[in-house]
């Protein structure tokens, strides 16, 4: 495992992200010990039994959807100083190899520069969002260990692949692009 990879040091055109894959080695497909290990159902079992309650019959409409594509995973969007980053991504790297985080990726220099973020940006997946107390476990994960003290949105990937964004969540019924805020 690389972890000297720096990424607020990645200048290159076009390369926004690094992702853990790229530093690790591991590609998703490899961590699948990671279901069995925090007793995740595997996105393609999923069912509508299993769709994570709700009164928000907006939020209700967008899970049935992420269900119907097998389009279940989502992510914790951490914010963070660019001094943060490359001791953070280590630690969260570290956390993959141990499968004790599913994936990852975070923002490199030429992304912070080029994305409309303020700060850099690392992306934390869990590979099935309806199983929430796994959110919720990377979620604590992120506080506890990390000491991720900022407010953290939890984002479906069928809201990205729809380009929801938190000034067009309204579009969709919802106030933010966020399934899950703490």
């Amino acid at each position: 495992m690389d972890l000297e990879t720096d990424p607020t040091e990645i200048t290159e055109d076009g390369r926004y992200w690094l992702r853990a894959q790229r530093v690790t080695g591991y590609p998703r497909i490899a961590r699948d010990t990671y279901f069995p290990k925090h007793g995740v159902q595997r996105p393609a079992d999923v069912t509508e039994a299993d769709l994570p309650e709700t009164d928000d019959e907006a939020v209700a409409e967008l899970d049935r959807e992420a269900l119907a594509e097998g389009y279940v995973s989502g992510k914790w969007q951490v914010m963070a100083p660019e001094e943060d980053v490359p001791a953070l991504w280590a630690d969260v790297l570290d956390d993959i190899e141990k499968e004790v985080i599913w994936d990852a990726k975070v923002a490199t220099a030429r992304g912070y520069e080029e994305l409309p973020y303020d700060e850099y940006v690392i992306t934390v997946y869990t590979p099935n969002y309806f199983e929430t107390h796994d959110v919720e476990r990377v979620r604590a994960r992120l506080r506890e260990e990390h000491g991720v003290a900022r407010a953290l949105s939890y984002k479906p990937d069928i809201y990205t692949s729809k380009g929801m964004v938190d000034e067009n969540a309204d579009e969709w019924g919802l106030e933010r692009a966020a399934r899950f805020r703490d």
